[in-house]
């Protein structure tokens, strides 16, 4: 009898501790979880890099473009101011020509203003990256500067900038959309709006500018 019993005691011994080594396996078992690794962003070899910076920084065709505006142009200004029907008049002289090796226009305007010596200076710029024109604009009758974006039409044969400034009399920012009309090599035809809240637009200036011969 003896024989038997101790036999069955080993057996028995063993299976508890077979069942206490299974528990503690499932109590460390991590959990699995469903969750996927992002995979990170390959960078760009060097060669990739070198032609997107060589593209970049080559002139375009937009930039042959504003090339074509080189040279000396007669303009002819016309404001209208909220609250005066009758429209002012101006006269001024532009200078184009093109900077740091053909990728940049500058103009420069001087005339005669309301009695005053007129001064203004401009740059467009044909952002190869961002795929549109970019234009800067300061003058002497204040102290800020406007800055405007805007894509060419090749139906119209026109470029809308459209950009912002801080009105001075009520302080607060207003958009300004500006249309530039290439009429044809020798003429060229400026609009400026101011453009409200409410959608509508007002029409402060038109310049219309000639070619000098």
């Amino acid at each position: 009898m003896k024989k038997i019993i101790l036999p069955l005691l080993v057996v028995s011994m063993s299976i508890i501790s077979c069942k206490k080594e299974e528990a503690k396996v499932e109590a460390v078992t991590p959990e699995v979880t469903t969750e996927t690794t992002e995979v990170a962003e390959v960078a760009p070899d060097s060669a990739a890099v070198a032609k997107a910076w060589a593209d970049y920084a080559t002139p375009s065709a937009a930039h042959q473009m504003l090339a074509k505006d080189n040279g000396v142009w007669d303009a002819d200004m016309t404001f209208w101011m909220e609250g005066n029907p009758e429209p002012q008049k101006a006269t001024s002289v532009a200078t184009y020509k093109m900077i740091l090796d053909g990728k940049y226009q500058e103009g420069i305007f001087k005339g005669d203003m309301f009695g005053m010596a007129f001064e203004g200076r401009g740059m467009t710029a044909y952002d190869n990256a961002s795929k549109e024109y970019i234009a800067t604009w300061a003058d002497n009758m204040g102290t800020g500067l406007l800055v405007s974006r805007g894509q060419y039409d090749e139906t119209t044969k026109a470029i809308t900038f459209i950009g912002a400034m801080v009105d001075p009399v009520t302080g607060k920012e207003k958009k300004i959309k500006e249309v530039i009309t290439y009429i044809d090599d020798n003429n060229q035809k400026m609009e400026m709006f101011d453009m409200n809240t409410d959608g509508k637009e007002l029409k402060t200036m038109e310049i219309l500018s000639k070619r000098r011969k």
